[in-house]
């Protein structure tokens, strides 16, 4: 709820502040007072553009605050406010400036924020209508949130929504992984190509150094045969082996040991393992002459392998000792592709299980919204009648929506349809030509729509124009049940809406040293009477017109 509204030097206000309460509050005055500069001024603070044409002449810059109470601490303007790190308790503070050089500096509660969000929050604080600028349910795309608070199925919405969002994760992982499959099925050729490329290959772990190292042995087998000829031969020299050596000395030795008492029996033993070694040495030298052979395919066939391995390695912009890797990595790829063809099924399936749950859930919320369109048409019907709109028949229309369409607030499509002439088709309520009729019911649809509002301010800006005698009464009578569940605000010309007032502020233009401003005064019940005199009977008030607004407030 608005509780006050200052104002500085904007257009013919040089200072204005005015403490607003809940009810009907009414703002009436001379045409030109200025009761447009104060719905301007508090435009301003629900986000709308500031230019600098609105600052008073001969001031550096205007400034415009206001103070809101607000009830629900725990809705959408919290869960906004959460969002943006903004603070409030009960109390939101909203300041704005603009200087001449068209800076300007915007605060929530002392937090600065922008112009953008300062237009989001003020969509939740209040809503203003004028008689051509019904903003909100004059635009279809809000009629089916309208509705739906309207209704009050908060529970069935909610599993509703949960549903979407369950189908719409369900149909993400189906569509990503059928995507997949799709851009997997040129791979899939590849790597059975080249899966089989490396079946035919093989490459093994290592296998690099070892085909180096077998190379280099092969290359140089000659020499190394020429080298094992040269020590076998000197273990087995033409004249006298070594071994044969070995054992003359040893058997000399074991002669001096039978004179000496084993004298040198030491001598003896280092001649016997010399002897052993050299025999075993001998053998191992006449296996390695035989395994050591020069062949030069042997050597052709390991050259043409690593470049088998190479020029794969090559193909796939690895290194040789990494083919093993890729070739695994290959298996498991195609293993993965050919499994998830029974994994798109498994998807499909669950996709199809979330559908069908979020159909029922949506079903459920259509057969409320067919309930409360009826039971909404119904009461406008009651309530446009009182409104001398006889003729008028307004419906809540609920279509189904293409299945393209379906989304988290369901099947539906609403809309307002309005027809204001015996006979005429219905249309969308923004075609309707009479801005009075237009007027009367965006009033009818807000006195059904005030207790399902989230906004807790309502302004009207001379919603009775174009009307007058018992419709104008019949409209005041709508204002004042209005502000019995919001705060209203209403800008009007009309007596008898006046009468209906639970607040009155008169709006003036007065001369103030040599400059024209604009004042505002909060009427008594005396000084209220004579204004709605004024109101009737215009410059001259009469007697008759005075007893006429007695008899309008006591009516």
């Amino acid at each position: 709820m608005l509780k006050s509204l200052s104002i500085r030097n904007v257009v013919l206000i040089d200072k204005l502040d005015m403490d607003l309460s809940d009810g009907l509050t009414v703002l009436s005055g001379e045409t030109g007072a200025g009761k447009s500069i104060l719905l301007d001024s508090l435009g301003l603070l629900l986000g709308n553009r500031a230019e600098t044409g609105m600052i008073r002449n001969g001031c550096d810059k205007l400034v415009v605050s206001a103070c809101f109470e607000i009830a629900d601490k725990s809705g959408k303007l919290a869960n906004l406010c959460e969002e943006h790190d903004l603070d409030f308790t009960k109390e939101i503070v909203i300041s704005r400036s603009l200087t001449q050089d068209g800076k300007g500096k915007i605060f929530f509660n002392d937090q600065p924020i922008t112009q953008k969000l300062l237009k989001e929050i003020g969509g939740y604080l209040v809503e203003v209508h004028g008689q051509f600028d019904n903003q909100g349910l004059l635009n279809p795309a809000t009629h089916l949130n309208v509705l739906d608070n309207y209704g009050g199925y908060s529970v069935a919405l909610a599993e509703m929504r949960e549903a979407f969002l369950n189908y719409k994760r369900a149909k993400k992982l189906r569509e990503t992984l059928q995507k997949e499959i799709e851009d997997a099925t040129h791979e899939e050729e590849n790597l059975r190509h080249w899966i089989k490329e490396f079946a035919v290959i093989k490459p093994k772990e290592n296998e690099k150094e070892e085909l180096e190292k077998l190379r280099v042995q092969l290359m140089n087998s000659e020499k190394i045969l020429d080298n094992l000829n040269s020590a076998y031969n000197a273990l087995h020299g033409q004249n006298i082996s070594v071994r044969e050596a070995l054992r003359q000395a040893q058997s000399a030795v074991s002669r001096v040991n039978a004179m000496l008492e084993d004298k040198y029996s030491e001598t003896y033993d280092l001649l016997d393992t010399a002897l052993i070694n050299a025999e075993e040495a001998s053998e191992q030298l006449e296996n390695a002459m035989r395994e050591t052979t020069f062949n030069q395919n042997d050597i052709n066939a390991v050259e043409e392998r690593l470049f088998a391995l190479k020029d794969l390695a090559r193909k796939h912009r690895v290194e040789v000792d990494e083919l093993v890797q890729v070739w695994q990595n290959m298996e498991e790829r195609l293993g993965k592709l050919e499994k998830s063809s029974g994994d798109l099924i498994a998807l499909k399936n669950a996709e199809k299980k979330a559908k069908e749950c979020y159909f029922n859930k949506a079903k459920i919320v259509r057969e409320e919204r067919l309930s409360a369109a009826k039971l909404l048409d119904d009461k406008m019907k009651t309530e446009l009648l009182t409104l001398k709109m006889e003729k008028a028949r307004f419906v809540t229309e609920v279509k189904l929506k293409d299945e393209i369409n379906w989304n988290e607030d369901g099947i539906d499509e609403v809309c307002f349809m309005i027809s204001t002439n015996l006979g005429s088709p219905l249309g969308n309520l923004n075609k309707i030509a009479s801005g009075g009729e237009l007027a009367r019911l965006m009033l009818a649809l807000k006195v059904n729509l005030g207790k399902s509002s989230q906004i807790e301010t309502m302004v009207f800006d001379e919603v009775d124009s174009g009307i007058g005698g018992a419709t104008a009464q019949a409209v005041g009578d709508k204002l004042a049940k209005l502000g019995e569940t919001v705060q209203v605000l209403v800008v009007t010309h009309s007596p008898q809406v006046a009468a209906y007032s639970n607040n009155h502020y008169k709006v003036e233009k007065t001369i103030k040293n040599e400059a024209t401003v604009t004042s505002i005064h909060k009427l008594n019940d005396k000084e209220k009477q004579e204004e709605i005199a004024r109101m009737l009977a215009g410059e001259i008030i009469s007697d008759e017109a005075r007893a006429a607004a007695k008899v309008l407030i006591g009516a």
